[in-house]
């Protein structure tokens, strides 16, 4: 079993920046894939951001999070971290981190991950 914990979230004015982190615990995540999901009210939840075992391969869910946040892991320290830069409100969301082995063309979607946080919340004001 693999145990996420997410850290990071809190409130932040348009413009700002947050570094969201991920701790693992229990089962190793070092051979396993790390992303980042968002869920707005209403909405489904949408990778943002993954990165395989060794940091080689990372995808970003669309153009927006690809020129503002950065996704980045440290194995030996079980960590995951997600830089945001230059939020806006649209970005206000319950962000998850997550765990798992997803196949190719999987790596952004749900349903390729095994583990979950319980998430923290950003919340962007204008």
């Amino acid at each position: 079993q693999v145990q996420l914990v997410e850290s990071g979230g809190g409130s932040v004015q348009a413009g700002g920046s947050l570094k969201l982190s991920c701790t693992s615990s229990g089962e190793s995540t070092a051979l396993k894939y790390m992303a980042w999901f968002r869920q707005a009210p209403g909405k489904e939840r949408e990778g943002l951001a993954s990165i395989s075992p060794n940091g080689a391969r990372i995808l970003y869910g669309d153009d927006s999070a690809n020129r503002r946040f950065t996704i980045s892991r440290d194995n030996r320290l079980k960590m995951v971290y997600l830089q945001m830069n230059s939020l806006t409100p649209d970005d206000t969301a319950m962000y998850y981190c997550a765990a798992g082995n997803p196949g190719m063309d999987w790596e952004l979607r749900r349903l390729g991950y095994t583990w979950w946080g319980q998430g923290t919340q950003v919340t962007v004001s204008s």
